[in-house]
């Protein structure tokens, strides 16, 4: 066959697959279906087990590369449950009808939020200077008046903390949440709003805006002293699949500090100095190996995030500076290893941090 015909052969395959894939999601909103009516979870971890092994045990009896066909399996898989699990969120419509106004809307965070809020069915409004007046938007929150049913506060930390000691002015009848990476500098607004005797709660959602599938995903919940609000906010993740974690607010900040603070701070560290390096960046990725390319895939989400909001994280934190110490330590004690040429003290490292990683199974 000439080159053309394979192409055309090549892409005859190619519309049948889609095609497949096609009626494989149809199959799958049918099974979404089932499993509701039958009150079933989302997710089946023993059937998906038993998917991704058939198609390694069919790949390897068709020559083809087993990994290729696992990965394309848990592929669809991972978009099966994010459609289901839309789908669960649309039909169960925990806002039947309610209002939520999403303070800061425009945001990454408060976009996702919107969305979330529209999804189940809730009237949503947007507050955010970076939207255009009309229905549904407004550029002052305070334009918008605080009669909701929810309000989540996704502004920037420092501007969250004024906002919430704002709304407690204002008595709003409805929940109240903040979405805060960091929870010490909101603590007063969050107080204020407790003794005004409003449904206030403060959560923090552990993924980032692109997420559409929250199963794996976690949602701290950090009770304010009103464990009916931080109910009625695990309320509205429900039918979701994430999984909802209780932590307080004095905990909180202390374990985000190495959670967030410290790996953002490695990034930073690594970007930094490969851009101080004077190394051009086209020929070090012509270089890469297995762990610099998964490191720069992390370093550069990093890189292209929000700078500002990763200065408040490091900032704000009055736990923050413990984590950036230990990293130069760290730091320092592998160059003083490698300088001495000490190899037992370098494996100690090693073994050291095993040892600890093997904690997290």
């Amino acid at each position: 066959m000439s080159l053309e015909k394979l192409r055309n052969t090549l892409s005859d395959v190619d519309r049948k697959i889609v095609k497949m894939i096609a009626k494989r999601q149809r199959i799958v909103s049918e099974i979404g279906r089932a499993k509701q009516s039958q009150g079933s979870g989302t997710r089946d971890y023993a059937r998906e087990k038993d998917v991704l092994g058939m198609a390694r045990a069919q790949a390897q009896e068709l020559g083809l590369d087993p990994d290729l066909a696992e990965s394309v399996l848990r592929q669809l898989i991972q978009s099966s449950l994010a459609s289901q699990e839309r789908e669960r969120v649309i039909s169960e419509g925990k806002g039947g009808g309610r209002t939520a106004l999403v303070i800061g809307g425009a945001g990454k965070m408060g976009r996702w939020f919107a969305d979330f809020f529209a999804s189940q069915g809730f009237a949503t409004v947007v507050a955010d200077k970076e939207v255009d007046e009309g229905p549904g938007g407004f550029k002052n929150w305070t334009d918008a008046g605080v009669d909701y049913d929810v309000i989540a506060v996704a502004a920037p930390i420092a501007v969250s903390g004024r906002i919430l000691a704002q709304l407690a002015v204002l008595k709003p009848r409805g929940l109240v949440f903040d979405i805060g990476s960091l929870k010490t500098p909101l603590l007063d607004g969050l107080q204020e709003l407790r003794e005004a005797g409003c449904q206030v709660t403060s959560i923090h959602p552990m993924y980032g805006p692109d997420t559409r599938l929250l199963s794996g995903r976690h949602v701290i919940f950090c009770d304010a002293g009103v464990p009916e609000a931080t109910a009625a906010a695990k309320e509205l993740f429900a039918s979701t699949m994430a999984e909802q974690i209780d932590m307080s607010l004095e905990d909180h900040d202390r374990l985000i500090a190495y959670v967030l603070g410290l790996s953002h701070a490695l990034n930073i560290a690594f970007f930094t100095a490969l851009a101080d390096s004077g190394e051009a960046a086209p020929k070090l990725a012509q270089l890469s190996s297995t762990t610099f390319d998964a490191q720069l895939l992390v370093a550069e989400a990093v890189a292209n995030d929000n700078p500002r909001m990763y200065f408040e994280i490091q900032n704000l934190n009055k736990f923050g500076l413990d984590p950036l110490h230990a990293l130069c330590e760290a730091s320092r004690r592998i160059r003083d290893v490698v300088t001495e040429g000490d190899e037992d003290a370098f494996v100690e490292l090693m073994l050291q941090g095993r040892e600890y990683l093997a904690l997290r199974n």
